[in-house]
This record gives structure tokens, C-alpha cells and sequence, in this order.
């Protein structure tokens, strides 16, 4: 059979396959060949037991999630405060993984700072992004939310506190997720998504909800990779003096000529991002180590890879052959 992980909990997977709810586990020669499962992979399983991982659209790591059609990044106008840095990691991070993105204001009712809203389409909507404004308290812009998910499988993402939970439950009550005020000590929310979700909003909407989280860095690419999800500073760099150029304090930086026409929070993003990239750098020359995986897909299918120890041991017993092949020439 064939159907979809909409939900993992502990060691077991939930498989939704034509509306049947199966509780599976894993084989274990998935396990040993350390393929990782996430939600919304479509499998094939077999008595409870997953056998095959289908191939994917596309997969994010943080949050784990596969087969998305869109990300609508989830932003709170106020309580907590908007975070312009934080905003701009979530599209960067949905750019690097070239899924389409909305970007998403809640709690519009707490608000009465209209020069905030201008800032946000004055340096959003000419970068081609779509806004929507909400109010999941008092219903404003849900019906926009909810069409926006129609015929798609979309994750939400965005910190704690800014409202996930709160628009689910507005667009399909039945849901009835849990939620949390933002604490008024610290101005930051609590997690009350633990585990991603896939949450079906009609027949053909689904949203995947996901944990509040604040701990992505841009610690898995090089400094000079970071300045192509921001599309209006990388469009600026082929007139830098040198190819590597990171735009900070380099001479003949083109991009540094062009500063009064970017945002200054965009800017001092990336800024921010591209040292998170300068630690990884180190951090890769201090291990000078290639960490190999240990299966490889070939024409859709997955292989178990051989060892670098028993290929080696295979390797020389190649080579002692040969050998063995040439002195008999020689002796004869």
C-alpha cells in the first residue's frame, strides 16, 4: 500500500493512505541505511511496516518536512514585537530551499502603527512577495488565509507566539489546537505545536503545523553563497573588483555602492548571516573531514553503500590480483 506520513510520534509513523489512518513502524534495513522519514513522505508500507520511501518534491530539515507546495512565513505585527532579522532568515531559508513563499502578518488588530505596515510592503512587495494581513482573533483576512491554502500543502513557519495555532483553529475550528499567550515578562511565546503535523483544511487544503522555532542559523553554506538569497544584493555583485567578494568591508565592493538602495534591515541580515557562514567555514577547515552517507540513489532507487574500509580491503585484493597475473606472465 501507499500513502503519506502526516504525523510521527516517538518510534512510530502515521501513514494516511485514501483516508485510513495506519500506525507503522520502520524496517530495519531503512534504519541501517540511516534514511531519515519526514513528514508528508509518501511510502509504500506493508503490515504495519514501512517499506520504501517514494522519492521527494522537495524536503526542508528544519522544520523536517517533505512534499510542500508553499511556505507562508507567520509573523505577529505586535505581541511579540516584529523582528525584521527573524522575518528575514524564514525567506531566506524557504529561498535557499526554492519553495514558494507568502509572507503573513497576524494579530493586524494589536496594532495601530500604520508607518510599520508601510515599512513591510515598502521593502517586501517589491521583491515579488505576496502580504497578507490577519487577524485571527477577530476574523480579519481569514477568509484571504484560507484561500491562499486551497488545492495546497502548506507549511507555516514562524517563532513562537506570533499565531500558528491560532489561524489554523480560525480556518477550521474542528482542529481545536492548543494555544498560549505571549508572556508579558519576556515578550516571546511557548511552544504549543510540539511535532509537525499535516492538518487537512478542506479536501484539498492541507497546512503542515510545526513547532516555534529560533535556533536556525545559516551553518550549512559557504560566506559566498549567502548573498544569492538576497536577490536585491546579488544582482549588484558581478561589478565587485574581487570574485569573492562578501560585500562587508571589501574595496571595489559594488554592493556597498548601491547601500541607499537597499533596506538596512535586509543589509544588516545579511551581514548577520554571512558570519554565521564565516563560523561554518572554520569549523569545516578545522575537521577537513568528508562525512560520506551510507546509501546513494541511482535511477530513483536506494542502495546500501559499501563501506570506505571494505571498499579499501576490496580495492587491494584487486590490486594482489593483478600482481599475482603479472608475475606469472613473467615466470612463464
Amino acid at each position: 500500500m501507499e500513502g503519506q506520513i502526516f504525523k510521527i510520534h516517538s518510534d512510530f509513523y502515521y501513514v494516511n493512505s485514501d483516508n485510513q489512518i495506519h500506525e507503522c513502524k520502520i524496517r530495519e534495513v531503512l534504519k541501517k541505511q540511516k534514511q531519515q522519514i519526514y513528514v508528508g513522505d509518501f511510502v509504500k508500507f506493508e503490515n504495519g511496516a514501512i517499506e520504501k520511501i517514494l522519492p521527494r518534491k522537495n524536503f526542508i530539515k528544519r522544520p523536517t518536512v517533505a512534499n510542500i507546495d508553499r511556505v507562508i512565513i507567520i509573523s505577529a505585527v505586535k505581541e511579540p514585537e516584529l523582528d525584521f532579522t527573524q522575518l528575514n532568515r524564514y525567506i531566506a531559508f524557504a529561498k535557499y530551499h526554492n519553495i514558494e513563499t507568502v509572507l503573513c502578518f497576524n494579530k493586524n488588530d494589536l496594532s495601530e502603527n500604520d508607518k510599520l505596515i508601510e515599512k513591510v510592503f515598502s521593502i517586501y512587495e517589491p521583491l515579488g512577495y505576496d502580504i497578507l494581513f490577519t487577524s485571527a482573533l477577530e476574523g480579519y483576512g481569514v477568509e484571504d488565509f484560507k484561500e491562499l491554502l486551497r488545492g495546497k500543502t502548506s507549511v507555516l513557519c514562524g517563532a513562537s507566539g506570533v499565531g500558528k495555532s491560532s489561524l489554523i483553529n480560525a480556518v477550521n475550528p474542528s482542529v481545536n489546537i492548543k494555544t498560549k499567550k505571549v508572556s508579558e515578562k519576556t515578550q516571546r511565546g511557548t511552544h504549543t505545536t510540539r511535532h509537525c503535523e499535516i492538518i487537512p483544511v478542506d479536501e484539498t487544503s492541507r497546512i503542515v503545523d510545526t513547532p516555534g522555532f529560533s535556533n536556525l542559523k545559516f551553518d550549512f553554506l559557504m560566506p559566498n553563497e549567502v548573498d544569492l538569497l538576497f536577490s536585491e544584493i546579488s544582482k549588484y555583485k558581478k561589478g565587485c573588483k574581487f570574485q569573492d567578494c562578501l560585500h562587508l568591508a571589501e574595496t571595489g565592493c559594488a554592493v556597498k555602492e548601491h547601500l541607499n538602495e537597499i533596506d538596512e534591515t535586509r543589509y544588516k541580515s545579511y551581514a548577520e548571516f554571512v558570519e554565521e557562514a564565516l563560523e561554518y567555514k572554520e569549523r569545516v577547515k578545522k575537521r577537513g573531514v568528508k562525512v560520506e552517507t551510507s546509501h546513494k540513489q541511482h535511477h530513483n532507487k536506494t542502495a546500501v553503500k559499501i563501506s570506505t574500509r571494505k571498499r579499501q580491503s576490496a580495492r587491494n585484493t584487486q590490486k594482489q590480483s593483478i600482481y599475482r597475473n603479472l608475475d606469472d606472465e613473467r615466470d612463464e
